[in-house]
């Protein structure tokens, strides 16, 4: 059997909803496009996409969750590959003071999202 597949969404868990949703909006432009609600409250997901593909990176919210995410050691991330002037955006994004990491010879840099995880910016 040969499988086909795409990918759909990616998935990380939230602390301060909001929060995030404004920071994805402000630093790479990704907007709500669709929200899931449990009818007790328990949980919010919420689907951020580009505009471009159907990609989706998926925000949850869980009501219970008492302190913020422990990232550990770290080792996954998201990419973006910006379509505007990559110098440009990174200025931007020094300004938002959100860079964490910058790898100039490779031409990339991350930025940290306000639970900790990090984007890579090609």
């Amino acid at each position: 059997m040969e499988i086909k597949s795409r990918f759909d969404h990616y998935n990380i868990n939230v602390f301060d909803l909001q929060r995030s949703i404004e920071f994805y909006d402000k630093a790479l432009g990704l907007k709500e496009v669709r929200r899931k609600e449990a009818p007790d409250g328990s949980f919010v997901l919420v689907y951020l996409g580009d505009g471009e593909t159907g990609f989706t990176l998926e925000l949850t919210w869980l009501r219970d969750w008492d302190r913020p995410y422990n990232m550990g050691d770290n080792e996954q991330h998201l990419c973006v590959r910006v379509a505007e002037d990559y110098d440009q955006v990174r200025a931007y994004h020094k300004k938002m003071g959100c860079v964490c990491y910058e790898n100039e010879s490779m031409g990339l840099y991350f930025i940290v999202d306000p639970d900790g995880y990090w984007i890579e910016i090609l």
